[in-house]
Order: structure tokens, then C-alpha cells, then sequence
């Protein structure tokens, strides 16, 4: 069984050589698909270079910062046509552990989506202000009550899901952007009849770099719950 992690990345340069490091150190089995936006850091310079180094390793250089969205739609595609059979989802800048990889490959298993959730026993947030802690978790419920869907992580981007899942979605049919395309995401893959688990994860801000969150992609969200409820049954 074929394993891909896709990792979107913008102005990781502080981050993605040891995030990748790291990966491979744990399971060298892992293939990497790092999607780079233009990155005036040098973060694509990096990942060139890295790739001499990696056989694992494959970048997708893209002309300008595109986001979220469309870096993992361009990332299912290519894991598609490449035959993996399990895709994972995941930030560049450390606050997802890939030491938490095993677990959703072993949780893939039995499930066709793997969440790696803040918001269930044993999962937390380290790092984070308390406002945002609120906000993070007002989303989520906000999210939960609207569908009507019992998930309790939805803006979450760290996650493992199988092949006939990714198959399911009309890919070109989305264009939600950041946390309206994980909550996307997760609702379409749930509404197929697939099996969806949760598994515990401590997430931590980000050690280097900045956040990319804008209000934007926060209103986008707060709209899109809505729209699916009322479109997609």
C-alpha cells in the first residue's frame, strides 16, 4: 500500500527541511508531495536542493501563492494518478507531529478518513492565546451544530484519508479556500458514507515563520457551513 503526505508551503524556509527530515526518519516508506507557492524565502530553492538528497520527495512548484484549496486538490490529483493508496494531509511549520503519522495509517485501516482532533479526550492546543482558543473552538461547534454532523475537529488539517474517499469528490466542483476547505472536505466524505475517525492529536503553534490565517478565510467558513447544509444532503 502506497503512502503520499502532501504539505502545502509558503515562506516555510525555517521549517520544511527538518519537517521532511523528520518524515523519513520516522518511516522511510513515506512519499512527500510538498506543494511551494512562489515562496519569496527561498523555501522552493530548499526543496530543490532536498530533492537531490530524497527519493521520497516530489515538489510542485506554482507560480504564485494560490492557496490552500487548490494546493490539496492539485495534491489529490497527482496522488491519484501516481496509485497511492493513502493520502495525508498536514502543515509545514511543525504544528502537526508527524509522529502522529503511524497512528492514522494504522487508523486507516478500518476508517476511510483519519481526523487528528484538538477537540476529544486526550487532544489540545499548546501555544495559542486564549482568544483564539475560543474562536478555534466556537468554529467547530458553529460547524458541528449547523451540518448536523458529529464531528468534533473540523477545521482541522491534519488528516489521513484512503483512496476511494479522495475518488468520491467532484474536485473540480470546489473552491473553498483554508478552513472552508477542510470543513468542505470532511462533510462531502462523510454525506458519501464513508467511515470517519477521530483520533487525538496535541497541535502547537508554530515555532518558526508566521500564520497565514487571514479574516477572510474565517468569514468564508462561517458562509460555507451554511451552503453545504442546504446543498449537499
Amino acid at each position: 500500500m502506497k503512502s503520499l503526505i502532501i504539505i502545502p508551503a509558503y515562506n516555510e524556509k525555517e521549517n520544511i527541511e527538518v519537517l521532511i527530515q523528520k518524515i523519513i526518519k520516522i518511516d522511510s516508506s513515506f512519499n512527500i508531495l510538498v506543494i511551494e507557492d512562489n515562496s519569496p524565502d527561498g523555501t522552493g530553492q530548499i526543496l530543490d536542493s532536498l530533492q537531490k538528497s530524497y527519493k521520497q520527495l516530489a515538489v510542485i512548484h506554482r507560480h504564485k501563492k494560490l492557496g490552500l484549496g487548490t494546493a490539496y486538490i492539485q495534491g489529490f490529483k497527482y496522488a491519484l494518478d501516481k496509485g497511492y493508496d493513502y493520502i495525508f494531509t498536514m502543515d509545514a511549520d511543525f504544528s502537526h507531529n508527524p509522529d502522529y503519522l503511524q497512528g492514522f495509517l494504522n487508523g486507516l485501516k478500518k476508517s476511510d478518513l483519519v481526523i487528528g482532533s484538538r477537540y476529544i479526550p486526550q487532544g489540545g492546543v499548546l501555544g495559542w492565546p486564549r482568544r483564539r482558543k475560543l474562536l478555534s473552538r466556537f468554529g467547530n461547534f458553529y460547524a458541528k451544530t449547523v451540518t448536523g454532523v458529529k464531528i468534533n475537529d473540523w477545521t482541522s488539517g491534519f488528516t489521513g484519508i484512503r483512496r476511494e474517499a479522495i475518488e468520491s469528490l467532484p474536485m473540480d466542483e470546489i473552491k473553498s479556500e483554508g478552513y472552508g476547505f477542510l470543513i468542505e472536505l470532511k462533510y462531502r466524505i462523510k454525506k458519501k458514507g464513508f467511515g470517519v475517525k477521530e483520533v487525538p492529536i496535541i497541535f502547537v503553534d508554530r515555532i518558526a515563520g508566521r500564520s497565514k490565517i487571514s479574516r477572510n478565510i474565517i468569514f468564508e467558513a462561517i458562509f460555507l457551513v451554511w451552503k453545504l447544509r442546504l446543498k449537499i444532503r
